[in-house]
């Protein structure tokens, strides 16, 4: 990656010590508020909503985030100081001056159609006009590629030309595809880390000739997994999650269950209705093939995601496995949604969607037709995800077990000075100060 290595060499870098679970919303809203899981309440990209009785992944609204945003802290200090942001997590509802974020079309027949939400509104057509419709296909499923972080670098190159914001955040997402689909050591990972260093480059180019300050990190690192878990069929086979049937289809249901997980990479929720089964639950799942940790809430205040939303344990997968959602026990009676690209519907995060399902010849020909489907008007299903979860080889969600391992954060600037940890790292918790600084606007 030369030109993130360039960008290395005029100011640092160090690692990234991240919070546990080490997921997309919750290290995030991590780096934007400065607090851990349990004072920002993100216990991972999804959770059980208690209120509701309902499994819920990948909401957007940032009220959903406890706690001041850094745009908010530098507001305090400077009244004119202008945020964009463009595709970090949480942004609708947001206090930035713009945004870019993926919302697709839920049409009223049930097909669903690319799109992207803006503020202001008149930003969506003028970037629609300049750079195409979202690609929403390549930003996740079988197809995910190059194409959405292509399309986001661009957008991100225009507004930082014609709006010059104190702050603009920016999430590329091209990094997570082939790393989990092959591994982070396989030649696809080498290519993808090629493919992204090279559209990352113009914006590069153009941040340093405006003078700007650049910070770059990641979430998390992905590791190289073999094994899945599927704690969901643990706890139903030892009789604490129920179903119910529609359409001699099974369907989870939470507010029944005496306990069940909500999964989440390497890191689950595991709710627990009686206070009192506690104890018989975590005897269940410690005893499971590929857990590594069982929290109960005084484990979970050491890792600081303590927190009403998160489960009454939370479970951490050993580092060559994670966890499946799945929960039915024949996959005759799987829900239609479990073979489609449904990140709402389903009650845990299923990077299987990252495949075609190699088990059917014609996936991609019923694939092909199933959008000729959609450009007519007409209704489709795309039954292409496989329900054999052996093919995901990368994973991530617990905290690395070496640096290599982990995220890493590059800085621009050489007086960057970064408070660092006694293993040399930077808190993940420290990245509002660290951008506070860099702008003289640190207390």
């Amino acid at each position: 990656m030369p030109n993130l290595s360039r960008l290395a060499a005029r100011g640092g870098s160090a690692p990234l010590s991240t919070v546990l679970p080490a997921v997309t919303c919750s290290v995030q809203s991590t780096l934007l508020t400065g607090r851990l899981p349990a004072g920002h309440g993100i216990v991972g990209n999804g959770w059980y909503f208690r209120e509701l009785g309902e499994v819920h992944f990948w909401r957007q609204h940032n009220r959903l985030v406890r706690g001041p945003n850094v745009w908010e802290t530098a507001r305090a200090r400077y009244p004119g100081y202008r945020v964009a942001n463009v595709c970090w997590w949480y942004a609708m509802g947001a206090s930035t001056d713009l945004l870019v974020t993926p919302r697709p079309v839920y049409h009223a027949d049930g097909r669903k159609s690319p799109d992207f939400y803006t503020r202001p509104p008149g930003l969506h057509d003028r970037l629609t006009d300049e750079l195409g419709p979202f690609p929403l296909f390549q930003y996740w499923g079988p197809t995910a590629g190059i194409a959405s972080t292509r399309w986001i670098v661009a957008a991100t190159r225009r507004i930082l030309s014609t709006e010059r914001p104190e702050l603009l955040l920016a999430y590329v997402p091209h990094l997570d595809y082939d790393l989990q689909r092959y591994g982070p050591d396989s030649p696809q990972a080498v290519a993808a880390a090629r493919a992204v260093d090279a559209e990352l480059a113009p914006l590069l180019e153009q941040a340093e000739q405006q003078g700007a300050a650049v910070i770059a990190l990641s979430e998390y690192g992905i590791t190289a997994v073999d094994r899945p878990v599927d704690i969901n069929r643990a706890l139903r086979r030892g009789g604490w999650l129920e179903v119910y049937e529609q359409a001699g289809m099974e369907y989870l249901d939470p507010w029944a269950s005496r306990a069940f997980a909500v999964a989440d990479h390497q890191a689950a929720h595991v709710y627990v209705a009686d206070e009192a089964d506690v104890p018989k639950v975590r005897d269940l799942l410690t005893r499971l093939d590929g857990v590594d940790e069982v929290l109960g809430r005084e484990e979970q205040a050491a890792y600081g995601i303590d927190h009403p939303r998160s489960g009454e344990l939370v479970v951490v997968a050993a580092p060559d496995s994670w966890f499946t959602y799945y929960y039915w026990l024949d996959d005759a009676r799987a829900p239609d949604f479990a073979r489609s690209v449904e990140i709402h519907r389903k009650p845990g995060y299923d990077p299987a969607e990252l495949f075609f399902d190699p088990a059917d010849r014609l996936v991609k020909a019923k694939a092909a037709l199933g959008l000729a489907r959609k450009k007519l008007g007409l209704r489709y299903t795309m039954n292409a995800v496989p329900l054999d979860p052996s093919c995901v080889r990368g994973s991530h969600g617990r905290l690395p077990d070496s640096p290599p391992d982990g995220p890493m954060v590059l800085c621009s600037e050489p007086g960057w000075r970064p408070d660092l940890t006694p293993a040399g790292a930077v808190r993940a918790v420290d990245l509002p100060g660290l951008l506070l600084r860099l702008q003289g606007l640190e207390e």
